[in-house]
């Protein structure tokens, strides 16, 4: 509960974000009895197309629940566009796409090898499990059944999705019935974070539960505008409530302040805060607290390209949705049986690797009976069509998060530099043309009129990547803007206790810590975070490291 007034109120605990991490430990630190508060810059996540699984068309694209955002063009994708991020109790778990996927074993091994002990596969694992109650087939030695985040299979089924995922043996692409066990390669059908028909947020598994303690509050349209210091030390924070006009008040924390506001919102926080590379500090006119370059650098994210066919001979979501089939769907899920508003974003994917001589998948592709016009996601195509998005699992290029004013309300200038890197741009046009096989394997090519999306236009290397600079997008998938390691590293900002470097009281709990980004969706790792990180911020000895669990064979065979 807070002590004092609400102008100078007092909690053990201040989380910035109510978001994937911070609804999540919210939970986990009010438990102890701990007084624990929450600011959310966004509102309630009281909008029925919220809870509807398929309501992601629309949340993505709402400047109600999202931080109206977009990122710079760049050296070689030299375009303007959004870049949503959740602004709404649960983040981006209220607004994703719903898959749950943990990555490989390596993407988690390569965090340790970079000098942060404690943060290996097998250390890791049971924070992954710990969050999740897995619902149906899973081996329980990877699989976690008693958490709160309900994950569940497909209950959907469509002929061309079993024709895509029957096709993939054609490629030498085996099939797993769990990704998230042992074998992470392969192709199959997605998890989702779907429960009784209803999406399963970070807020709704998380922090509905822990409000109902009477040692919790949570503050809506809750904008903080700085962190406060007395010396080195994080004290509290100042928000402002009820827009840029509205009345600021100061929340100090007795133990500590954690950001969680996600990898755009942190370091731009901490930067209006005094917190970051001297020279931007010295250009905001803002006081410095700490000189630490690495804040708002080693930006990383997904960047997506689509292939898009018309089909023949069956009916796809397009004309489901766009016809009076709609309420016959809607009657299913008011009754709670499958039915289409009930599906995740994609409904099978394929971990794979751009050539023979790659050690371990470095491309993601998910797939749908579905296609959107323009390849803009909410209007559909008025024809039945397939969709096949394809990204690299893990990019090299490197982008920047930097505050262009030193006010909390003025978005950063957030510039990825997608495709800088050159091996980017290999990867994504070998995913582009194994893509293409994907699409036509003797399963699937019965059931495909045409390919609509790049089109037979593109064909040689120079055209597909202007295909892929003309048409990519981002999968929302930023991390990496606060990175952890070891405080040699003048690129590191927090340490393997996700402590901000030279400062006490104050640490960084979401998706920008990651040293690197995951081969694949970026919630799950950020719920793994959270999970850890409350062990560490209570002082509880570590989860016992699973046992040296069998791995994937590493001598799968190299694609077709």
């Amino acid at each position: 509960m807070a002590i004092g007034t609400d102008e100078d109120a007092r909690f053990d605990y201040v989380v910035v974000g109510a978001g994937t991490a911070g609804c999540l430990l919210a939970d986990r630190l009010s438990a102890t009895g701990a007084s624990v508060c929450v600011l959310e810059a966004g509102g309630r996540d009281w909008s029925p197309l919220i809870h509807l699984p398929v309501g992601y068309v629309w949340n993505v694209h709402s400047r109600r629940l999202t931080w109206d955002y977009a990122v710079e063009p760049g050296p070689v994708v030299n375009r303007r566009f959004r870049l949503p991020q959740g602004k709404v109790l649960g983040g981006s778990s209220s607004i994703n796409g719903l898959s749950h996927v943990r990555g490989q074993r390596q993407d988690y091994d390569d965090w340790a090898a970079a000098g942060n002990p404690g943060w290996s596969y097998l250390e890791i694992l049971p924070y992954f499990m710990r969050s999740e109650r897995k619902v149906g087939v899973g081996d329980d030695r990877f699989r976690g059944r008693s958490g709160s985040l309900h994950i569940t299979d497909q209950d959907w089924s469509h002929p061309i999705c079993d024709a895509f995922v029957n096709g993939l043996s054609e490629l030498g692409i085996p099939l797993t019935d769990d990704y998230n066990g042992m074998v992470h390669t392969g192709g199959g059908y997605l998890q989702r974070a779907i429960h009784n028909g209803r999406r399963c947020s970070s807020a709704r598994a998380f922090l509905k539960p822990a409000m109902q303690r009477p040692n919790v509050e949570v503050r809506t349209r809750a904008h903080v505008s700085r962190i406060l210091f007395e010396g080195n030390r994080a004290v509290g924070v100042r928000c402002v409530r009820g827009g840029p006009r509205g009345r600021e008040q100061t929340i100090r924390a007795n133990r500590e302040v954690i950001l969680a506001a996600g990898a755009v919102s942190t370091p731009k926080l901490l930067q209006i805060s005094g917190v970051g590379d001297r020279s931007l500090i010295e250009s905001l006119g803002v006081p410095l607290v700490a000189d630490l370059p690495g804040v708002g650098q080693n930006l990383q994210d997904h960047y997506r390209v689509r292939l898009v066919s018309r089909l023949r001979y069956v009916v796809s979501i397009n004309e489901v949705v766009l016809s009076p089939r709609l309420i016959s769907e809607f009657v299913k899920w008011m009754r709670g049986r499958p039915n289409v508003l009930s599906l995740s974003a994609s409904m099978a994917y394929t971990y794979w690797r751009s050539r023979p001589e790659v050690e371990r998948p470095d491309l993601e592709f998910v797939f749908a009976p579905a296609s959107f016009r323009g390849g803009v996601v909410g209007l559909l195509d008025g024809w039945p069509g397939m969709t096949l998005g394809i990204w690299q699992g893990r990019p090299e290029s490197r982008g920047s998060v930097q505050a262009r004013t030193a006010s909390p309300f003025d978005a950063p200038r957030i510039q990825p530099n997608y495709l800088t890197d050159e091996r980017d741009q290999r990867v994504l046009i070998d995913g582009i043309r194994l893509g293409r096989k994907m699409m036509s394997t003797s399963a699937l090519a019965p059931f495909v009129a045409q390919e609509e999306v790049p089109g037979d236009r593109y064909q040689t290397d120079e055209e597909l990547l202007d295909f892929a600079r003309e048409t990519g997008a981002t999968v929302y998938h930023v991390v990496g803007t606060c990175r952890m390691g070891p405080a040699y590293r003048r690129d590191s900002v927090v340490d393997h206790q996700l402590c901000v470097h030279g400062l006490q009281g104050l640490r960084v709990v979401d998706a920008s810590i990651m040293p690197s980004l995951p081969s694949v969706n970026t919630n799950a790792s950020t719920l793994m975070i959270a999970e850890k990180a409350s062990d560490m911020i209570l002082g509880l000895p570590p989860l016992h490291p699973a046992d040296n669990l069998p791995g994937e064979d590493e001598s799968l065979p190299g694609n077709a």
